[in-house]
């Protein structure tokens, strides 16, 4: 998809941020972003290497729906947590990535968004987690797409836009397994599209609000007709050289 998408796009439309409307403290956080991500990119180019590549290094045949590496990349001190995985027949995507942050990274107990009927079981308590987005990677180990997704897909804690953009600056993945560049690439990809997953969260909401409003007495968290609520395509280095001419 070459343009914003939204699964309700006759009422909620999905407008990318305005660049020009960020303010100074924001745009000094995008900028050491875009500077860290870029020197990502060098060192990883510069060894002809790949982020997807360096994910599925070891890992054997590569499964559907089977998580990459085995048992995800978790920082133990952050409590952030991601992996890479396929499961859509889209002829752009090679597969994705999900990014988390578990209970223990939250700094506080926080209570799930109120009024859904939760006919699954949640992780509460310790096990409880935010999800922030998926990254859409190509098949040469490029990022082309964030998009935000139902409850039922990543078996997430449910918490409104508000309370998961609160944790977003949480996320970073600070250790060398599997690939100490992918860590640190993965963590600056989301402070450099904070505007957009910002966008992708609040969208999100006001779409499982309207399918709640048009299906009443259905768990909209858990129906699988709803699955993808958004989703943006990204070019980083782009979005990072203008970010820099700020």
């Amino acid at each position: 998809m070459n343009t914003p998408w939204s699964s309700l796009p006759e009422t909620h439309h999905l407008l990318l941020p305005d660049i020009d409307g960020l303010h100074e403290n924001q745009i000094i956080c995008l900028k050491e972003a875009a500077t860290s991500l870029i020197e990502c990119y060098r060192l990883l180019e510069k060894a002809g290497i790949n982020i997807v590549g360096e994910i599925l290094k070891g890992q054997g045949t590569f499964y559907e729906m089977d998580h990459y590496p085995k048992d995800d990349v978790y920082d133990n001190e952050t409590h952030a947590q991601y992996y890479y995985h396929a499961h859509r027949n889209l002829e752009e995507e090679h597969g994705h990535f999900h990014t988390f942050l578990r209970a223990k990274g939250y700094g506080r107990e926080i209570p799930p968004a109120p009024g859904f009927l939760k006919t699954e079981p949640w992780p509460e308590g310790g096990e409880a987690l935010c999800h922030f987005v998926g990254v859409s990677m190509d098949r040469w180990g490029y990022p082309i797409g964030l998009f935000a997704t139902n409850r039922w897909v990543t078996d997430q804690t449910w918490y409104s836009a508000e309370t998961s953009i609160s944790l977003l600056d949480k996320f970073r993945v600070e250790h060398a397994h599997p690939n100490l560049v992918v860590n640190l690439w993965i963590t600056q990809l989301l402070k450099l599209f904070k505007p957009h997953i910002e966008h992708l969260l609040y969208h999100r909401d006001q779409v499982i609000e309207s399918w709640r409003q048009m299906f009443q007495g259905r768990d909209v968290l858990e129906d699988r007709e709803l699955e993808v609520t958004g989703y943006f395509p990204i070019d980083s280095k782009l979005w990072a050289n203008q970010v820099l001419k700020l």
